[in-house]
C-alpha cells in the first residue's frame, strides 16, 4: 500500500489491545511480506501478523537502521527515568541457499545483542533491566560482516517507567465491595480493573476517593445510566466512608434496602428512574427532612416516598394482627404450657453443657464480642456454614485452635476454620487473629471472607488456597515436592518476604508474626504465597517500641535463639524464622535432624556446606542443578545473615525482599534469554508508559 495511508492497528487485531502506528523514514526502503496471517511463526508476544507483514531497511545496506529520543522528562530533581523496549523482527526476505540475514544491536554504542533471522520466523528482543541515565537515547541495527543483507526491523515499542509504589492503595474492603459490584452488575462498560482509586489518572470511571488512615476510601459512586438490573447491591453496605451514590436511570428492582440509611457518611442519593417498588424507609425520609440527605427517588411508578405509605402500612398490619388475635387466644393456654415444659429441659441442658465445659476450660467463655468482629466481613449463620462445608466433609487441616474445612460460598472455594471448645489457647490465638486480620490488608497475607458467631459455633472463613502450605511440596507430602523449580522457590520466597515487611513497615505500630514457618506459607493456584496463622502476633504497643516482652510462643527450629533467653521479641526474630525458611526452601532439608542423640539445624549442616565452595551441595539435589548459580549463591548469602545468632548482625526485612527480587530477577534472565511479558512484574508496582508510539516502520 501507499506510505501515506496511514492506518492504526489495535485489539482485535492485537488481543493485548496496543496501539500500533506507521512510522517512516526517507532513508528506509518498504518491504511487504508475501505470506499469509498464517504464514508468520508468532511468538508469544503476539504482535499482530498485519504489523509484523510490514517491515523496513536501510536503502544503502551499508547503513544501519537508527531510532533516538531525547529523554524531555529528565529533571534533576527528580529519579533518574528508566525505559524499557521491545524490538519485533521477522525475515521477510526468502533467504538464498548460501544467504543469511544478521545484524548486531548496540545501545547508545554499546554492543547488546546479535540476531540472526530466518524466513518467516518472528523475534522479540528486549531489556529486562531499565534503561537510564542518559539525556539521549539511540538504538542502532548494524549489520555484520557475514551477512547477506542489511538489517530489518517491523516494529518496535518504547516505555517509559511510570513508579506508583510510594501511593496509597484502595483500602480492602471497598476493593471487594465494588470488585462484587462489578461481577454482579456485570459492569463491562468500564475501565474498571486494577485498584479502584489508585493511581488518581487512572481511577475507576464513576469512582471517587479520599485519602483516610493511611488508605484510599471510596466516597463517591456514580453509576448512572449504566444499564444495572436486578436489587440493589448488598455490597453498597461496605463502602462505610460513602458521601454519594447515584443509581439513577436504571433498571433496579426490589425495596429500597435498609442499610443505605445507616451509610453515615451518605450525603447524596439518587435511585430515580427505576423499577424500585415499596417504600422509602422513614429513617431516610427523616434524614432528608434534618437537611442530612440529598434523595431523589423519582420515577419509580410502584415506589411511594412519603411517611403516609408507611402510616398505611402500619394500619394493615395493624387490622391484619386484630384478625387473628382471636385464634391465637384460643390456642395461647396449650401452647403456654408447652413452652414451658421446653424452657425448663432446654434450661436444665444448657446448665449441664456449661457445667462441663468450665471443667474443661477451666472458666466460662462466650462468643466472641460484636466489637472484636466488626462487621467488615460477613457474618453466617451455623446452618450457612454447614451448607457451605457440605456438612464439613472434607478436612483441610488441624492446629490448636481446631479443623479447618474446604467450603463454597456459591461458586467460590473458602476455607473454613472452626474453634474448638477444648483449646483455651486455641480461643485466644483465634480472637488475635480475628482481630489482626480486621487491620491488616496485603497480597502475601491470607484474607478474612467472613465469619460465624453464633453461641459455641465460631469460625472464621478465609479465601482457599488450591495448593496448600509449602512444606507439604518441600517434604514431599502429597505427591507434591518435585514441583517446585528454582524459579518457583525464590517467588515464593519474595512473596512470604512481602508480607512480613508489610507486617513490619507497613503497620503502624509494627506487628511482629512470631511464627513463621512452611506450614504457615500457603499458596494459590498460582503458587503465589501468602502468610498465614496470625494467632501468636503480638503488636508493638507505640509505633517507636523497639520490642515486646512476653512468654516464648513458637515452633522449635524457627524460634530466634535470642528471644528464646531474652524474652524480647522483635522484628529481627520474624527475621531469623524467615531466615530457616529460606534455608528450607534453597536446600528441601528438614529443619532440625537427629542423629546419635545430636540435634542438628539446618543452619549447621549449610554452613558446613557452604565451607565446601560447591553450590550444587547446598540446593536441593531434586532441583538435579538447573538453576543460576549466582542467584542460588546470593539466596545462600541472605539466609545465612538471617540465622546470625547476634540479631543485630541480620538484615532487616526491606532488605531481604530487595535482594530477592535480584536473584529472581537473574534467574529470570537465565532462563528467557528473549523477553516475557509476564516478567514485568519482578519490578515492583510500576506502570509501563508508552512515550514513543509503537512504530511500524512502513505504512500501509
Amino acid at each position: 500500500m501507499r506510505r501515506d495511508v496511514m492506518l492504526v492497528y489495535r485489539y482485535k487485531d492485537d488481543p493485548y489491545d496496543r496501539i500500533w502506528e506507521p512510522y517512516w523514514d526517507d532513508r528506509w526502503t518498504q518491504l511487504s511480506s508475501g505470506l499469509s496471517n498464517d504464514g508468520l511463526n508468532l511468538n508469544s508476544f503476539k504482535p499482530p501478523a498485519v504489523v509484523m507483514e510490514t517491515a523496513a531497511t536501510p536503502k544503502n545496506a551499508t547503513d544501519s537502521l537508527d531510532f533516538q529520543w531525547e529523554d524531555d522528562y529528565t529533571d534533576n530533581n527528580e529519579t533518574q527515568h528508566q525505559y524499557y523496549f521491545y524490538l519485533y523482527f521477522a525475515e521477510l526476505r526468502k533467504l538464498g541457499a548460501n544467504q543469511t540475514s544478521s545484524f548486531n544491536i548496540t545501545l547508545n554504542d554499546s554492543p547488546w545483542a546479535r540476531m540472526e533471522l530466518v524466513y518467516g520466523i518472528t523475534y522479540t528482543r528486549c531489556n529486562l533491566n531499565p534503561w537510564f541515565g542518559h539525556k539521549n537515547y539511540h538504538i542502532s541495527l548494524f549489520r555484520t560482516e557475514s551477512s547477506s543483507l542489511p538489517p530489518i526491523i517491523n516494529a518496535l515499542e518504547i516505555y517509559l517507567v511510570k513508579d506508583f509504589s510510594s501511593q496509597l492503595e484502595t483500602q480492602k474492603d471497598d476493593v471487594d465491595a465494588v470488585t462484587n459490584m462489578k461481577r454482579t452488575y456485570k459492569v463491562d462498560s468500564r475501565n474498571w480493573e486494577g485498584d479502584p482509586c489508585a493511581p488518581i489518572a487512572y481511577k475507576w470511571q464513576g469512582v471517587d476517593c479520599t485519602s483516610y488512615d493511611g488508605f484510599l476510601r471510596i466516597t463517591s459512586l456514580n453509576l448512572s445510566s449504566s444499564g444495572l438490573t436486578g436489587h440493589i447491591a448488598a455490597d453498597i453496605s461496605k463502602l462505610t466512608m460513602l458521601k454519594s451514590l447515584d443509581l439513577s436511570d436504571n433498571e433496579l428492582s426490589g425495596t429500597i434496602p435498609s442499610f443505605l440509611a445507616q451509610l453515615q457518611s451518605l450525603e447524596y442519593l439518587n435511585l430515580a428512574n427505576n423499577n424500585l417498588t415499596g417504600s422509602v424507609s422513614n429513617e431516610l425520609l427523616q434524614k432528608q427532612s434534618d437537611g442530612l440527605l440529598s434523595l431523589s427517588v423519582g420515577q419509580n411508578p410502584n415506589l411511594c416516598a412519603s411517611t403516609s405509605c408507611i402510616s398505611q402500612s402500619n394500619d394493615t398490619r395493624k387490622k391484619e394482627n386484630n384478625a387473628v388475635i382471636a385464634v391465637v387466644t384460643s390456642i395461647a393456654g396449650i401452647l403456654l404450657l408447652l413452652v414451658i415444659i421446653a424452657a425448663v429441659i432446654i434450661f436444665r441442658q444448657r446448665k449441664q453443657y456449661a457445667a462441663a465445659r468450665n471443667s474443661i476450660l477451666g472458666k466460662p467463655r462466650s462468643s466472641i464480642k460484636g466489637s472484636e468482629l466488626e462487621s467488615k466481613q460477613r457474618q453466617y449463620s451455623f446452618n450457612e456454614v454447614v451448607k457451605m462445608t457440605n456438612n464439613f466433609d472434607r478436612i483441610l487441616g488441624r492446629g490448636g485452635f481446631g479443623t479447618v474445612y474446604h467450603g463454597f460460598i456459591e461458586d467460590i472455594q473458602v476455607a473454613v476454620k472452626m474453634l474448638s471448645l477444648s483449646s483455651v489457647h486455641g480461643y485466644q490465638q483465634f480472637v488475635a487473629e480475628v482481630k489482626l486480620l480486621m487491620r491488616v490488608h496485603h497480597r502475601n497475607l491470607t484474607s478474612l471472607v467472613g465469619y460465624c458467631n453464633e453461641e459455641t459455633n465460631i469460625g472464621l472463613i478465609y479465601e482457599y488456597m488450591a495448593n496448600g502450605n509449602l512444606d507439604e511440596h518441600l517434604s514431599g507430602k502429597n505427591n507434591r515436592g518435585t514441583s517446585l523449580n528454582w524459579e518457583d522457590r525464590l517467588q515464593i520466597a519474595l512473596d512470604a518476604a512481602q508480607g512480613l515487611e508489610y507486617l513490619h513497615n507497613g503497620c503502624k505500630p509494627p506487628i511482629i508474626h512470631i511464627d513463621v514457618k512452611c506450614t504457615n506459607i500457603l499458596l494459590n493456584e498460582n503458587f503465589h504465597a501468602k502468610l498465614a496463622d496470625f494467632g501468636l502476633s503480638k503488636c508493638f504497643v507505640t509505633d517507636g517500641d523497639t520490642h515486646v516482652s512476653t512468654i516464648v510462643a513458637g515452633t522449635p527450629g524457627y524460634l530466634d535463639p535470642e528471644y528464646t533467653t531474652s524474652n524480647r521479641l522483635t522484628e529481627k526474630s520474624d527475621v531469623y524464622s524467615f531466615g530457616v525458611v529460606l534455608l528450607r526452601i534453597i536446600t528441601g532439608q528438614a529443619v532440625i535432624i537427629v542423629r546419635e542423640d545430636m540435634i542438628h539445624h539446618i543452619s549447621q549442616r549449610v554452613n558446613s556446606m557452604v565451607a565446601e565452595g560447591d553450590i550444587t551441595k547446598v540446593v536441593d539435589s531434586r532441583l538435579q542443578g538447573d538453576f543460576d548459580s549466582n542467584s542460588a549463591w546470593r539466596a545462600v548469602e541472605i539466609a545465612m545473615a538471617s540465622v546470625s545468632t547476634i540479631s543485630m548482625e541480620r538484615p532487616y526485612m526491606s532488605d531481604i525482599v530487595k535482594e530477592l527480587k535480584e536473584c529472581l530477577a537473574a534467574e529470570l534472565a537465565r532462563e528467557h534469554n528473549s523477553c516475557d511479558l509476564q516478567n514485568k512484574d519482578l519490578f515492583g508496582q510500576v506502570s509501563l508508559n508508552l512515550i514513543s508510539t509503537d512504530i511500524t516502520p512502513l505504512a500501509r
